[in-house]
């Protein structure tokens, strides 16, 4: 199969400040301020047309930076992205602007995607039905429930209908009706040999739907491989994580953040 996504050696830093003055000492002086922290260290992977890929890892570990990056959302500081295709990221807020309505927000995200005012026209009752928030649909998005973003987010990214979805914890809020609905429309792209990054704490839903998994463990790749290979190494990790008393849990923790970071 084509090659839709190719991850080369991607890595993403941020700076960190213990005060605001070292923030401007940084931006004025020569010479660096602060600490740099590894979000994400020398990924690597790939992906076909047609894979469904659940990105999995504990909290912090770097999921939603790396389906950003994949999103073309905020660039790597060092690496390469190769994407084959239009890609959409469904996530909670992603796009949304808080001060328009539901409404406004769809032909917005529309319009920056290329679609003329005749498409996004047709297209605008197809989302609203799909949302199914009722008369919020004309209220701001910032009187919105998460749930309500979640829909109204998921609703315009499924109709613009990308090559390259990338769906980052848009299901854990709301109802499961409204999941349901999400998962079979997930299902139909994956029917149509769309390729899917998956990112959800539930582990029933990673197992159901997904193919591969892909485990940031800390911002650098632990496996990536069959569903069948990954999940039950990534499970034996949880079990064990979970058995930690709260100090090895927090020495473990300190651990990893030290490798994470890159003195000044």
């Amino acid at each position: 199969m084509p090659k839709s996504v190719i991850v080369h050696h991607v890595t993403k830093t941020y700076k960190m400040y213990s005060k605001n003055s070292e923030k401007l000492l940084d931006l004025l002086s020569p010479r660096s301020h602060g600490k740099s922290f590894y979000a994400l260290q020398d990924i690597s992977f790939d992906a076909n047309e047609g894979d469904v890929v659940g990105i999995i890892g504990v909290n912090g570990s770097g999921k939603s930076t790396l389906s950003n990056i994949i999103a073309g959302i905020i660039p790597p500081t060092s690496g390469s992205v190769e994407v084959h295709g239009e890609t959409a990221l469904i996530a909670i807020q992603s796009g949304l602007k808080g001060e328009l309505s539901g409404r406004e927000n769809i032909e917005l995200k529309c319009l920056m995607l290329g679609f003329n005012k005749r498409q996004i026209k047709e297209m605008t009752p197809q989302i609203i039905e799909f949302a199914d928030i009722g008369d919020f649909i004309d209220q701001p998005v910032k009187s919105y429930s998460s749930g309500m973003k979640s829909r109204l987010g998921f609703a315009i990214s499924i109709h613009i209908d990308p090559d390259i979805l990338v769906i980052d914890e848009a299901l854990s809020v709301g109802d499961q009706t409204f999941a349901d609905k999400c998962l079979d429309k997930m299902n139909e792209f994956k029917a149509r040999g769309k390729t899917i990054f998956f990112i959800s704490h539930s582990i029933t839903q990673m197992k159901a739907f997904c193919e591969k998994a892909l485990w940031i463990q800390y911002g650098q790749v632990e496996q990536y491989g069959p569903m069948e290979n990954v999940m039950p190494e990534y499970e034996k990790f949880i079990k064990k994580y979970k058995k930690m008393t709260k100090e090895e849990k927090k020495a473990f923790q300190n651990s990893v953040r030290q490798k994470r970071m890159i003195e000044a």
